[in-house]
This record gives structure tokens, sequence and C-alpha cells, in this order.
């Protein structure tokens, strides 16, 4: 058991370890070496340092040793010892990755936006699988969650407005350094939600066929799913029939679909994206039980 625990845990840090190297490398390869910013502590170190030159792993570090110290004062309490790993793995890694000789020979600054975006999106998103954060805006948002009816996304929108559109204050900048910003901010937002949510989206496929029990037998008994038989009645023809119901992974879709018309080619479908499925073979409702103190 405690081998586990720890194997469990040694590997949880070496890959946030890795993580953070594919995060800090999108920074000095892509996106340092030719000025473009973005939101976060990340995005208004690299402003400090194209303006005043200042490290970016100092900057890093400093703001993020300053917002963990006043969000341990006002909120009370710890951010856990992964958010202070990545913290200084981070800071570690922009002190030494800008020795790599390699850096992007991409003249267009929109591609290494999009691919500086991405890959620190990727980075960051397996990061938050092991169970860890990078700090940052991620304080400041919970800090005014406390004290005001504010969402934290709202803060995230409003911090990474003002740290990219500060780019504007540098004399040789420009409007399009703001819009390459942008870029970067939704390259990477788009890869985080693909990475942590996509292959999780759900999908209700409702199959309407004459061969509704073979395609229900098919589906159920050979590919596992489950299914739904639904009264119904073809207006035009008065015929009854049913209609086949499938919610199943979006990456599995295809599948279905494939299975279906190889059943019926003649079979409709209808294909939705549903906001959430908890159940077996789902998300798993979490709720807390609230008990009542007795007097």
């Amino acid at each position: 058991m405690i081998h586990n625990k720890v194997y469990k845990t040694i590997k949880e840090y070496s890959v946030m370890a890795f993580a953070l190297a594919l995060y800090v490398f999108s920074w000095t390869a892509f996106l340092i070496p030719n000025q473009i910013t973005a939101g976060g502590v990340t995005g208004l170190s690299t402003i400090l340092n194209y303006a005043f030159g200042l490290p970016v792993s100092l900057t890093y570090l400093v703001l993020n040793v300053v917002l963990l110290v006043a969000g341990t004062i006002i909120m009370g309490k710890g951010f856990g010892f992964k958010t202070i790993f990545c913290v200084l793995v981070s800071t570690v890694y922009f002190e030494f990755f800008p020795y790599i000789p390699w850096v992007s020979n991409i003249e267009d600054n929109l591609i290494n936006s999009i691919i500086g975006g991405a890959m620190s999106g990727a980075g960051i998103s397996i990061v938050f699988t092991q169970g860890g954060s990078t700090g940052g805006i991620d304080i400041i948002a919970l800090v005014l969650n406390k004290f005001m009816e504010v969402q934290p996304g709202r803060v995230f929108m409003i911090a990474d407005f003002l740290i990219i559109s500060s780019i504007l204050l540098l004399p040789d900048k420009s409007i399009q350094d703001v819009v390459y910003g942008y870029v970067v901010t939704v390259a990477f937002s788009y890869t985080i939600d693909q990475m942590l949510t996509g292959s999780k989206q759900s999908v209700q496929m409702l199959i309407i066929t004459g061969k509704y029990q073979e395609v229900a037998d098919k589906l159920c008994f050979e590919m596992d799913k489950g299914v739904t038989a639904i009264n119904s009645l073809g207006w035009y023809k008065k015929s009854q029939s049913m209609i086949i119901m499938v919610v199943t992974r979006k990456d599995n879709m295809h599948e279905v679909m494939a299975a279906v018309k190889e059943t019926d080619p003649k079979a409709f479908l209808t294909v939705s994206t549903v906001m959430g499925v908890y159940g077996e073979g789902f998300e798993q409702v979490k709720a807390k039980s609230k008990q009542k103190k007795l007097s």
C-alpha cells in the first residue's frame, strides 16, 4: 500500500514536471523570442521583460510569491504543495530554458501565437489532470470571490484583457500585438477545453428506423451501449414505431453511426450535444450531504 502511494506521488510530480517543461518551452521558444504576450502572471512577466528587461523567471516567481502570501493571509489557508511545486519548477525552467539553442524560426507571428498558445494549453491541461495549479490569477479569483459575488471566469477575462492590452503602453507595440495576445489566449483556452472535456463530452442520438429491434440489439448486446426505446407515432402515415435513444461519448459517436447504417442504411439519425450526463458509465454526481445540528 505504501509503495503504491509513493509510486503514485512520484508519477504525479514527474508528469507535472514534464507538463511544465512543455508549458515553459512554448513561451521560451515561440512567444518570448517574438515578443508575443498573453494573459496571466506569465503574460505580465513577459511584458515587464519587454519593457524593462527584467528576467521572466524572477518576475514570475516574485508575483506568484506575493499572490500566494496574500492569498494565504486573506483566505486563511494554504493553496497546496503542488501549487508551490509548480511555481518553483516553472521558475527554474524560465531561468534555464532560454539557453536552449532552438527557437522558432517561423516569421509569421500569427502561427507562432497559435502554436505557442496550443502548446502552453496542453502543458497546463496535463498539470490540471494531476491536481496541480500554477497559482497566479487563480488566487486573485478566489480572494475576490470570497468578498464579492463575482464569477472566477469573469476575473480571468478582465485580468487577461488588462494584461494583454497593457502591451500598448510600450512604444514599439501596436494593436496587432494585442491581437496576437488574444490569439494565444484563445488557442490556450481551446486546447485546455479539448484536452480536459473533449473526450468526456457526450451526445444524445435519436435513431428512427424500421429495424429498431435489430439496431437496438446490436447497440446493446454487441457494443454494450445503453439503449432506450421510445414509442413513437409517424404522423403522416399514422404508423406506430419505436425511436431508439442512445447517449454516448462524443468520440464513440461514429462507431454507433456506422453500426446503425450497417444494420439499416435507410435509418434516420439526429445527434445533439448534451450539457452533462451523470450516472453509471459517465460522470458521478458529487453532492455533499448536509446534516442538521440538533440543539
